[in-house]
Formats: C-alpha cells, structure tokens, sequence
C-alpha cells in the first residue's frame, strides 16, 4: 500500500494505532503533517526520511517527528514486516527539551534502544483513555484493531500522559551512565529523591552496600562534599523551593525538609542565605517571583 499526502489528521487531534505492515507499505506527506508524530517499533524495521534525515526504525527504536517537514516513511527494504505503535498528537513544552540531544535534524528525534514492557502498557491504557466518556474507563487489554481518535478534552489529556510516560520511559532507557562511581550517583539520588527523609552517612552507606567510612571517602572526593554536606544542601534547596512555591508554614516546611526544629532550620536558612525563610518569601512576592 502505498499512500501519497494521505491521512493528514488536523492539529488538534490525538489519534493513536497500532500497525503491523507488509512490505510496500508507504506514506508519504510532501508537506509534512501539522501534527507531532511518534512512532515505536516492535518488530521488523522501518526507513523513516524527513527532511533530508534518513533514519531507520529498529526494534526498541522511538522515533518522532515534528510538524511541517516533508515525510516518507515505509517498511524497510528487506524486511518482512514492520510493526509499531503510533500517536499523532501536540506536544507539551517539556517534551521538546526532553527529546533535544535525540534530534537528527529538523524536528526528526530518535531515541535507541527504547523497548519496554512498561511503555507498551503505557499504550494500551492510552487506547482506553482515548474512549474516555466522564464515567468508567472502557478496558484495552489488547492492541486496537483500528486508529482511535481521542474525541474529548479529557480523553485527549489522559492520551497525552500516556505519551508523555513514553517519552520519558525511553529517554531515561537511553540515558549515559554519568561518571564516576555509580554507588556515589545512587546515593546523590536517593538524596535528590526524598531530601527530608532521616539520612545519615551509616543509611546510605547501607543503601549502597558500603561502609559508612569507605561511603564518606568516596563521595568527598568524588562530589567535593561530605554526604550530610550534600544532604544539608538539597534541603535547603527544597525548603527554598517551597517557601516560593507554597503557602505552607515556615514551620511544616521545615518539618518537610528533614530539619529537627523550626529553629534550627530558620537559623539555618539565615545563616546560608543570608536572611531568614519569612524575609525570604516576602521578597519574593514583592518582586513577584
């Protein structure tokens, strides 16, 4: 099958589907298609061309593709078959940033490597969520047999989560290992994760399977801080984040943020920040932050 400048869905729309094509199966939109594509392949392998970007879709391979660019696509010369899950749709701001370091050129994005069970699920409910009608959400415990068009506003929001799920899934999938020894990277985040939990040295040597001296050496030579120097660190970046964000009291934020007290987190804050947390809030609001 071979289709020119064929099923353009409009903007505004939130269409997804599952394919399992033959070869000779093609599209091609010479101008493009006003919506975002997002294309998952499962089996077999796909050739994907978009403005002047050659790109082939591999099992496990997330490729997606921005508006207004010219677009061929097909099952890959050789193969039998091209399997994969689709979703035309406008993506939220977060995303583009997320996909940035996966572009090959003009709004042609391909994540590697992406494959996992999670996102196929993630799918599935989106098929569900599509057909949602203000009451119970239908079941789709299978791939549909046709494209499903999310109808309403909230269908189209639970679709988009489901999206945004993958998009996530597969960036995290494909991320580097930072450097440095991943035991001291576990630690900086389980710090990251939960900043007022009762963190100490011996606990996250534990976490990590280290002992806390061996923990301590790695971490202040690896980060240029102890770890209750890290600890101490994202509490107050998150006390800060909430003294901003919220209308909480000084005092349930610093029960929030890991402080023993309301004192010794208001002397804290004024001693690293230079005023203290109420200061703080009201000068943010009088200058509008």
């Amino acid at each position: 099958m071979t289709a020119d400048d064929m099923s353009v869905p409009a903007a505004e729309l939130v269409i997804l589907g599952h394919f399992d094509q033959p070869p000779g199966y093609a599209v091609r939109r010479s101008q493009g298609s006003p919506s975002w594509l997002l294309m998952w392949t499962l089996g077999g392998a796909g050739l994907v061309e978009q403005a002047g970007v050659v790109a082939r879709a591999e099992p496990g391979h997330l490729v997606v593709l921005g508006p207004e660019q010219a677009q061929y696509y097909r099952t890959a010369p050789g193969e039998d078959r091209w399997q994969f899950w689709w979703v035309h749709f406008q993506p939220r701001p977060a995303w583009l940033r997320r996909l940035a370091p996966y572009a090959l050129g003009a709004h042609c994005h391909v994540v590697p490597g992406a494959g996992s069970e999670r996102m196929e699920q993630a799918l599935l409910r989106a098929c569900g969520d599509a057909r949602w009608s203000g009451r119970a959400l239908p079941a789709s415990p299978s791939r549909p047999a046709r494209p499903v068009v999310a109808e309403t506003s909230e269908a189209r929001e639970l679709v988009l989560n489901a999206v945004e799920e993958v998009l996530l899934l597969a960036t995290l999938a494909e991320r580097r290992p930072a450097p440095g020894d991943h035991r001291v990277r576990q630690v900086q985040a389980l710090i990251a994760a939960e900043p007022g939990a009762p963190h100490s040295v011996a606990s996250l040597a534990r976490a990590v399977a280290l002992s806390p001296s061996r923990l301590a050496h790695l971490f202040t030579l690896e980060v240029r801080l102890t770890p209750m120097q890290a600890v101490r660190e994202a509490r107050m970046r998150q006390a800060a984040q909430l003294l901003a964000a919220t209308d909480l009291s000084v005092g349930r934020i610093a029960t929030a943020s890991g402080f023993a007290s309301q004192f010794h987190f208001s002397r804290t804050f004024s001693r690293e920040v230079g005023m203290s947390p109420r200061e703080y809030r009201a000068g943010l609001r009088a200058s509008g932050g």
